[in-house]
């Protein structure tokens, strides 16, 4: 090591190069010093070349076969007509008990009543062939799960995504009926029966039309991970009648307006009761359960009703569910609108049928002791946007017109909405 020093000592001072280069050298010759003579863990880190595509490749591939093994139900089917849920359940291998024990954990959504032709679900089971999870798919953006509990009862999560949503303009002429028409727009018959259902007091789609009106339709469409989910919403339409037209926009507050402010339907009353009754048990999303010490949420407010009290439609709505639930006993959903959803639980009878049309204050059931409750009451819940609501204290339509400081806001987006829809 010495001979080295002295040879590289010896070309430096023979050599004219700057300063900066003798400093560098003297720095190479510490290094060559102290450089070690035995293997050593160094601190910094050392370059050595990989196959990164290769390690990628067989990470992916690790992964892939893990969560295979994790993620795979044992049963998976999608829904078909003419599917039980019993058997359903049968099909997947899971007792009867289990399933009323997932029955009784969908109290506070009741999403198992509503699966329908498309709908998918999925059984997850132990080792010991007992239910571990079980999930419900609706689409892309709503998914509920349950999930089972050491003491063999199960919890439930309702997965809502919100996406992104898109506006399209849709125009056309009226030639044959306005469902024709609309359709060959691009509209489906979901989309066009909501826009008959809006106007319905202020047109007959059948009689008042003839061939060269003319429409227009915006609507926002819900996108996630670049694909349609299917769900759609109304922003605003416009049908013109020779000189005259009809029109409606949906305000911030999900219901719907003409251009001067006037509600399209009936305005929301808080109680679905011809009198006010005393409220039993208030709403609660962040009730714990007495036993269990677990948030059990209460959804709606009870109303302690003797059994045949009379329950009436608080606003203008289309019936869409009337069934019959181990625990909730006869119920009735009556959608109001795109963002609007009630539900009337424990009744002794429905008088309405699914698909039928009700206004507010007609009287739709009779309130009981059905389910599993500990004594007669109407169980109401108010949902916005697919989410359970307090009656009692949410922000509702309770006018039938828009006040002055409403109408500033409004008639900007009216302005906005009219453009995008190709209007003056």
């Amino acid at each position: 090591m010495s001979q080295i020093n002295t040879q590289v000592l010896s070309f430096l001072q023979e050599s004219s190069i700057h300063k900066k280069v003798l400093l560098g050298a003297g720095l190479l010759i510490g290094a060559a010093i102290l450089w070690p003579t035995h293997q050593q863990v160094l601190p910094q880190r050392i370059p050595i070349d990989l196959d990164i595509d290769a390690l990628v490749s067989q990470i992916s591939s690790t992964v892939a076969t893990e969560a295979v093994s994790v993620v795979k139900p044992d049963f998976d089917k999608s829904i078909i007509s003419g599917d039980t849920l019993s058997g359903l359940f049968v099909q997947a291998g899971v007792d009867q008990q289990t399933m009323y024990r997932v029955l009784e954990a969908d109290l506070n959504i009741l999403a198992l009543d509503t699966l329908k032709p498309g709908n998918e679900i999925k059984f997850w089971l132990d080792d010991k062939g007992e239910l571990e999870k079980l999930e419900l798919y609706f689409s892309a953006a709503r998914q509920v799960v349950f999930s089972r509990f050491d003491d063999g009862s199960y919890n439930v999560d309702e997965i809502n995504i919100e996406g992104i949503w898109q506006n399209r303009a849709v125009a056309g002429e009226i030639q044959g009926s306005f469902y024709l028409s609309a359709k060959r727009m691009g509209l489906d018959s979901g989309e066009i029966q909501r826009i008959e259902s809006l106007l319905k007091e202020k047109l007959n789609f059948a009689r008042d039309l003839r061939a060269g009106d003319s429409f227009s339709v915006l609507m926002s469409d819900q996108y996630i991970d670049g694909s349609m989910t299917g769900a759609s919403d109304i922003l605003g339409v416009s049908i013109q009648r020779g000189r005259s037209h009809i029109n409606a926009y949906q305000n911030s507050d999900g219901n719907f307006y003409d251009e001067k402010g006037q509600s399209l339907a009936r305005a929301f009353q808080r109680i679905p009761l011809q009198r006010n009754y005393r409220i039993s048990s208030s709403f609660n999303p962040h009730r714990h359960h007495p036993v269990t010490g677990r948030t059990s949420p209460h959804n709606g407010t009870d109303f302690a009703t003797p059994i045949g009290t009379k329950v009436i439609a608080p606003g203008d709505g289309i019936v869409s569910l009337v069934t019959d639930h181990r625990f909730a006993g006869k119920y009735v959903v009556i959608e109001h609108g795109n963002k609007y959803r009630t539900r009337y639980l424990h009744l002794s009878k429905a008088l309405v049928h699914k698909g039928q049309r009700v206004s507010r204050g007609q009287v739709i059931a009779l309130s009981g002791n059905t389910g599993r409750i500990t004594g007669p009451h109407l169980h109401y819940e108010f949902h916005v946007n697919g989410r359970p609501v307090n009656p009692m204290k949410a922000n509702i339509p309770m006018a039938s017109q828009l006040s002055r400081k409403q109408m500033n806001s409004f008639e900007q987006l009216v302005q906005v909405r009219q453009m995008m829809m190709g209007q003056s």
